[in-house]
């Protein structure tokens, strides 16, 4: 796909979220890419409130597939997590890949990513993805001894609209499972595996070509989707 010609980019000053802008373009059917300086009604991952201060990159690409197979769909989840980790390593971050969605940098959050697929039988129709990278944003009280910012880690103020430039690059790259899973990190640590109301104590082992993490749990190996659990490290 050609980014240029064929991507329509729309870019605001404030919105309440990039997400919930691009689900009513999708009747358009056409590839987009929404930006915004600040969001006030940003969401995380399972309807968690997402901090969108002025400074962050806050980007949501909406995009159409034909004849996408269901079962790849944790390709999407890989392919923009690769993109966000070439984008801060490219200025000078070594981020890592909490699996399955979140990027770290010096054990603590940066970006956050947030997928929302269509299905249409056997295959996804389309897609959502939604970026929020801490770029020179402020951070709330609570969220400071867990999460982090590029210009907390180097002491240098970027550009957000560079640095988002780098990362819509990157994400009409073409981006391996490879690539994915050299990023991750964590493996071979103990965890808390969290089973909707239920945690639970194990090792995390890998992370396979399908996107599947294997752990040990009470001295067995088990392979887990990102549907099923999630991890605390």
């Amino acid at each position: 796909m050609n980014a240029k010609k064929e991507v329509v980019w729309q870019r605001f000053d404030e919105i309440d979220s990039t997400n919930e802008y691009a689900k009513t373009k999708r009747q358009e059917g056409k590839d987009l890419i929404v930006t915004a300086k600040r969001q006030i009604g940003g969401r995380g991952t399972k309807g968690r409130s997402f901090s969108s201060e002025e400074g962050g990159v806050y980007l949501t690409k909406l995009s159409f597939y034909d004849n996408f197979p269901a079962k790849e769909a944790f390709k999407i989840m890989a392919q923009a997590a690769v993109a966000v980790c070439e984008t801060l390593q490219y200025y000078g971050l070594q981020p890592k890949i909490k699996w399955v969605n979140d990027v770290y940098v010096n054990d603590k959050k940066i970006c956050g990513i947030l997928i929302e697929n269509v299905f249409s039988g056997l295959n996804i129709s389309s897609s959502i993805v939604g970026i929020g990278v801490n770029v020179c944003n402020s951070l709330p009280e609570e969220l400071k001894n867990i999460a982090t910012t590029m210009q907390e880690i180097t002491g240098k103020r970027f550009s957000v609209e560079e640095v988002t430039e780098r990362l819509v690059q990157e994400l009409f790259k073409k981006h391996t499972m490879e690539e994915y899973i050299s990023y991750v990190g964590y493996m071979g640590k103990e965890a808390t595996l969290i089973f909707g109301d239920e945690r639970v104590h194990g090792r995390l082992i890998s992370v396979d070509n399908e996107g599947g993490l294997h752990v040990e749990i009470d001295g067995k190996s088990k392979r887990l989707t990102a549907a099923e659990v999630s991890i605390r490290v």
